[in-house]
């Protein structure tokens, strides 16, 4: 299952999903990730909770960035759910740029399903702005 936060900047996303990722702990069967573009909020998660710059890891772009998932899905059978923030800087698209997100997605939910693991993103737009098949994941 993929569910994405969407808002514009200063709405609150990466507080939410924080929030989630903290309270997510207490029900969660395996290992819950993190993923950032950088380590300011490492500190505010749980110690349970695995914390990923993946800013550290050269990681820009779509396919890489799904390359890179998949690589901590091969590494680790036990997780069960990941939190991605700033989703948008992670993979270095600019915003008129989200329709080329598609297969990204597609490709994601494929992922999900095939490893039985969730993913909460946040992403900075306006969800009227979005392509229905990235819409449909908005929470």
């Amino acid at each position: 299952m993929i569910q994405i936060i969407f808002g514009k900047r200063g709405t609150g996303k990466t507080k939410r999903i924080i929030d989630l990722a903290n309270g997510s702990i207490k029900v969660q069967k395996g290992d819950v990730l993190f993923i950032d573009d950088d380590n300011r909020y490492m500190f505010d998660l749980r110690h349970e909770i695995r914390f990923v710059n993946a800013s550290e890891y050269g990681v820009w772009g779509p396919e890489r960035f799904i390359g890179f998932i998949n690589g901590i899905m091969a590494g680790n059978y036990d997780v069960s759910l990941v939190f991605i923030d700033a989703f948008l800087r992670l993979v270095k698209v600019d915003k008129p740029d989200i329709y080329t997100l598609e297969g990204f997605f597609n490709e994601l939910e494929e992922l999900s399903t095939r490893s039985n693991v969730d993913f909460v993103i946040s992403l900075s737009e306006d969800p009227a702005l979005v392509p229905e098949p990235i819409r449909k994941f908005a929470i």
